[in-house]
């Protein structure tokens, strides 16, 4: 019978964390573009950005979601980081209105409710353009589900004699308000919320204990500080591989947290007469009906207060994690993807934006890849040559892992339910970077071509030919530069008749270079296989310029020449 109720147990908490993941999930599917607007437009002070994490994180439910978005909003530098302490300020406070919810269900029965709202949901989904709203309707009724679940197994556990006395034996062992027993519990709500990933579920574990009298108060409190360390190590575990700003965002909600729990630790007197003092509660005469609301209370009363003191030492807060998280001193840094990361993807509209900045990265490390090109053409000491030579080869290596890493991520984010409008941005992205990789190809066959005349020693190039492929590479980073001005800014302002010009420039150049080429062989300027090493340069950033339109193309969404 023991083991039965367990299971159950164990099985209404899996329910409460799957309706909140799927209740947040659907939200920020539905408000995707809206939320991503509002982080990046209204967060231009700290109080700002404290209101916007508070409205946002009481919107989706979770502060983890609302913390990540956020580290990922850094991560892909729409945010800065002292805008992004800010709103995890404010995902704090916002994340209260979940164990006010949790403290409610005890007063009203949420069967009435859950199975009509299961019955609506299902029906909404199999309506396409109602699917989310389905998806969280289907999520609001797990939840609460799941909380009532959880409490009526509560009182069944203790109820039973067994399973009882057991609970009732540990937590008696550490029933006294010394400093050891609240650094345990302290420590025993951050290491339950790290592994179960879900301050609101140890929050609801936390409510229901004390509701039926297993748990004291006392010990209660420190579970819910222990929640509130626990909850932030999560986005410093998916942080580790992002950028160096995210990882010091997410290193900042740890601090701030951590700040809360020792102030709160210090004051703890002041602080509990405080709560008992809003609940109306007297801690000489228990009463176990309004425990999970002096609970509520606290958990609301420590982050607000905490915040309230601590929103203005925002910028100290950000000089000490810029102190803390040095940058990386990796020669291989600025190799490797910035923006985008396994770890990181919570919605579609997010990865896109994500995804955007390293193609804009890639696009910008390509022309500097032919910047190394123009310069292997002048370099004449061996060495110098052998080494820059050396770096492109491993530019060229760097830009197909970028085209794979980055089509990864891309069909990933496919694999969601996206809008056409979002699976059109993604089909644009995936053809711009197969189209840079083209680039990069180009630029590699460039340097082989400059390697090959310098091994075979046809040092015989002309004044004028160096003259000309300089002039034609001029115009090729014309074009480069005038793409990553696209890729950089906005689609609407940018005038497309600007790369087209230059491509027809780079064309007309071409065929004048290729006719001069001829006369110039039959009239013994210089050799044939001079002439072949040069055109094939020529060629190349034809080609080159032609790979750069079809990015144009593929970031306007529209074709400009025939195929």
């Amino acid at each position: 019978m023991s083991i039965f109720i367990i299971f159950k147990l164990l099985g209404s908490l899996a329910l409460l964390m799957f309706g909140m993941k799927s209740m947040s999930d659907a939200l920020q599917k539905m408000a995707g573009p809206q939320l991503r607007h509002v982080l990046g437009t209204m967060t231009t002070n700290r109080f700002t950005g404290m209101l916007v994490g508070v409205f946002v994180t009481a919107a989706v439910q979770s502060s983890t979601a609302t913390t990540l978005m956020t580290v990922s909003f850094v991560n892909a530098g729409v945010l800065t980081l002292l805008q992004a302490i800010s709103v995890i300020m404010g995902a704090n406070i916002g994340t209260t209105v979940t164990a006010w919810i949790m403290s409610l269900v005890g007063t009203f029965s949420i069967t009435d409710f859950v199975y009509p709202a299961f019955f609506v949901g299902i029906v909404l989904i199999y309506m396409k353009k109602r699917r989310i709203i389905g998806d969280f309707l289907f999520g609001v009724s797990f939840l609460f589900m799941g909380l009532g679940t959880l409490k009526e197994t509560g009182f069944v556990l203790v109820d039973n004699p067994e399973a009882n006395a057991i609970i009732s034996s540990f937590f008696s062992n550490f029933s006294e308000p010394t400093f050891f027993n609240s650094m345990l519990f302290l420590l025993i709500g951050t290491i339950l919320t790290l592994c179960v990933q879900s301050s609101a579920a140890i929050m609801a574990v936390t409510m229901m204990f004390c509701a039926t009298g297993v748990l004291q108060l006392n010990q209660g409190f420190m579970l819910v500080m222990g929640e509130n360390v626990g909850t932030t190590i999560t986005a410093n575990i998916v942080a580790m591989g992002a950028n160096t700003q995210a990882r010091r965002a997410a290193f900042a909600h740890m601090s701030v947290n951590i700040l809360g729990v020792v102030w709160v630790l210090l004051a703890m007197n002041w602080f509990l007469k405080l709560v008992y003092g809003i609940t109306a509660y007297d801690p000489a005469h228990p009463d176990l009906n309004k425990v999970s609301v002096v609970l509520a209370t606290f958990h609301s009363a420590f982050n607000i207060c905490n915040i309230l003191l601590l929103i203005w030492f925002v910028p100290y807060i950000e000089r000490f994690v810029c102190y803390v998280i040095k940058p990386k001193n990796d020669d291989n840094e600025e190799f490797r993807l910035h923006f985008i990361t396994s770890g990181i993807m919570k919605t579609p509209e997010l990865s896109v934006l994500e995804a955007h900045k390293e193609i804009r990265a890639f696009a910008s490390r390509i022309q500097h890849m032919f910047g190394m090109v123009r310069e292997l053409l002048g370099t004449k000491d061996a060495a110098a040559f052998a080494k820059l030579y050396a770096r492109i080869e491993k530019y060229e290596g760097i830009s197909d892992n970028m085209e794979l890493e980055i089509a990864k991520y891309l069909d990933h984010v496919g694999d969601a339910h996206l809008s056409d409008e979002t699976k059109a941005k993604i089909r644009a992205m995936l053809r711009e970077i197969s189209e840079l990789e083209s680039i990069g190809d180009s630029c590699y066959n460039m340097a082989r071509t400059i390697s090959r005349k310098t091994q075979n020693k046809i040092d015989h190039f002309t004044p004028e030919l160096y003259a000309r492929l300089h002039q034609m590479m001029e115009l090729t980073d014309n074009a480069l530069t005038t793409m990553n001005e696209l890729m950089g800014g906005r689609k609407e302002s940018f005038d497309v008749n600007r790369s087209l010009n230059i491509e027809n420039e780079i064309n007309n150049f071409r065929r004048q270079l290729k006719f001069q080429n001829i006369n110039d062989v039959n009239n013994h300027e210089y050799t044939y296989a001079v002439g072949t090493i040069y055109m094939d340069l020529i060629n190349e950033c034809e080609k080159l310029g032609d790979y750069v339109v079809n990015v144009v193309e593929a970031r306007m969404g529209t074709r400009f020449r025939e195929a």
